[in-house]
């Protein structure tokens, strides 16, 4: 399931006194998020002025966002870019919005899951919701067989998944 907007941070909190925000980046590099000239948090577009990336985080700019009380009332929002503005990721490799909601089978077919979350990590934890019940397993080498992002599908081998699940 392709959505029309991605999560590209989060707004933790103002920075100094001009309107500035500190974002934890949840793109591979803060440093990408100085390629975004547009972000919409809560519904609303702003211009990106200017983005400072460490580490993890960024801080930035945005227009009309001139003070700290502005910057403020950000706090704990979310970041989205428009699907156009990013860059496609090379075969093998997926945005984990595009995962979210996917149905996760075996190579028999059998149902395992639907995908509620996927912490990013050495070696990403995805985690499952069926019948209520959460499911976590580790995408080690081997495990997923295969993922359809357009049919919102996600195949695994049930031999490894039954390895690395809890």
């Amino acid at each position: 399931m392709i959505n029309d907007k991605l999560t590209v941070a989060v707004v933790l909190k103002p920075q100094g006194i001009r309107g500035e925000i500190k974002v934890k980046a949840l793109t591979d590099s803060a440093e990408d998020l100085k390629a975004f000239k547009k972000l919409t948090i809560e519904g609303k577009e702003y211009s990106v002025l200017s983005v400072r990336a460490q580490g993890e985080f960024a801080y930035i700019n945005l227009s009309g966002i001139a003070d700290r009380n502005a910057a403020e009332l950000l706090r704990g929002k979310e970041a989205e870019v428009e699907r156009g503005e990013i860059p496609d990721l090379p075969e093998g490799r997926y945005y984990i919005a595009d995962l979210l909601d996917c149905e996760v089978y075996n190579e028999k077919g059998t149902f395992l899951g639907k995908v509620i979350s996927v912490t990013p990590a050495k070696t990403d934890i995805y985690t499952l919701d069926k019948d209520g019940k959460e499911i976590n397993f580790a995408a080690a080498d081997g495990v997923i067989t295969d993922i359809d992002t357009a049919a919102g599908k996600i195949y695994v081998n049930g031999k490894r998944f039954g390895e690395v699940s809890i």
